[in-house]
């Protein structure tokens, strides 16, 4: 069994799960999510997929609080005994798996870009490493389960149109042990995760006072303003605008990289965009290889160009 763990019946999720059918139909296996949260899921959303099984753990908190969870989760781990257990790599995610990994006494991939699996039933887990130099390609073929997080919007999601099966688990009531110092609640500024077009900006811009551009190109585009590290790291932008390994995983419609030279680490965190349009008066850069339109230019003028058109457009 191929085991899918989330809190909610979202992208994530669906995204997994159609990954999930792919591996497994190639070793022949059923696919389950564990599904944790406190209300009924879209079941008719979950059906849409072959051999399913939703696991209902609606124990209810005031506020999330790992260990009941994970004594629920562990539970319920044993009970199926999933070969390969996989979560996405979100708040949810890389809480929950770790700890899990270490009560099952197994081992854990974190923040992989793909997977695949061979013909013994091993997990192929893909993930940057090195400083996102490489992308390194882990198996472990003697502990079971085999444990992975995976980046958000890696996969496309493919309905196979099946009727799965829906069961509920009882849940076990558990005394939190933590105790509620405080809460501190933090405004994001930035929505490139769900925007459908990114205009991220690199040091091409030459100065912050230039990133304006971007911002009033997102504007017209009714997109968000993406970042390099370089970028976020002399403050131009705030961290929830990066772009990459150590920030986010983007798959807009459009993603126009502007004055970026096109690092690995950042081109992690948007090579499954439908069309890049790169810009860059460096014609060697390497965001060019990755570029379904590339424009040999100065990042400011193009943008500034791009904007001015649509602008007149919009007030003919």
């Amino acid at each position: 069994m191929i085991g899918v763990i989330n809190d909610r019946l979202d992208r994530n999720a669906l995204e997994l799960l159609s990954k999930a059918n792919q591996m497994a139909q190639k070793i022949n296996t059923q696919v389950a999510l564990f599904l944790i949260t406190d209300r009924s899921p879209e079941t008719d959303l979950a059906s849409d997929y072959a051999d399913i099984t939703v696991l209902l753990l609606s124990e209810i908190f005031e506020r999330f609080s790992l260990y009941p969870f994970l004594v629920n989760l562990e539970a319920v781990v044993l009970k199926y005994k999933p070969d390969i257990l996989l979560a996405p790599a979100t708040t949810f995610g890389r809480t929950i798996m770790p700890a899990l990994a270490a009560k099952l006494r197994t081992g854990l991939t974190a923040d992989c870009t793909d997977l695949d699996v061979d013909t013994d039933g091993n997990l192929l887990q893909t993930r940057p490493a090195i400083g996102g130099n490489v992308m390194a390609t882990i198996i472990t073929p003697n502990h079971r389960p085999q444990m992975a997080t995976v980046r958000p919007k890696s996969f496309s999601i493919e309905s196979l149109k099946k009727k799965g099966k829906i069961r509920v688990e009882k849940p076990i009531f558990v005394q939190d042990n933590c105790e509620l110092i405080g809460i501190e609640k933090r405004e994001t500024t930035s929505k490139i995760e769900e925007a459908q077009v990114v205009i991220s900006v690199g040091k091409g811009l030459r100065r912050k006072e230039n990133t304006q551009i971007a911002e009033r190109l997102a504007k017209i585009l009714n997109g968000a303003v993406g970042a390099t590290r370089a970028v976020v790291d002399v403050k131009w932008f705030s961290h929830d605008h990066q772009v990459g390994l150590s920030g986010k995983t983007v798959k807009p419609k459009v993603y126009i990289a502007a004055g970026i030279s096109g690092a690995v680490q950042h081109i992690a965190g948007m090579q499954t965009s439908e069309i890049v349009i790169a810009i860059n008066k460096d014609r060697y850069a390497p965001i060019f290889k990755v570029a379904d339109i590339g424009l040999v230019s100065d990042a400011y003028s193009t943008l500034e160009q791009i904007a001015k058109l649509l602008e007149d457009e919009k007030d003919e």
